[in-house]
């Protein structure tokens, strides 16, 4: 299943990216992605992204850490 690791800045997205690509090398490098809300005027407001394939339900509590540390969360894409 993808899940979407949403965060306000880029630079904590490819943090975490490249965290969980040394973590979880059997995934490849995680996707970072801006996405810019529909109707958004200010291109600032875009969150940042990191697309993740197949991880294992039993990693989420790990990677929920990791997330939070950073300031984000994590959805299912």
């Amino acid at each position: 299943m993808r899940q979407l690791l949403v965060f306000g800045e880029r630079d904590d997205a490819e943090e975490v990216a490249e965290t969980l690509g040394e973590w979880f090398p059997a995934l490849g490098a995680p996707r970072v992605v801006r996405e810019t809300l529909a109707g958004e005027d200010d291109a600032e407001d875009a969150q940042w992204l990191v697309v993740v394939e197949g991880l294992d339900e039993g990693a989420y509590p790990q990677v929920d850490e990791l997330v939070e540390r950073y300031g984000g969360w994590r959805e299912a894409g």
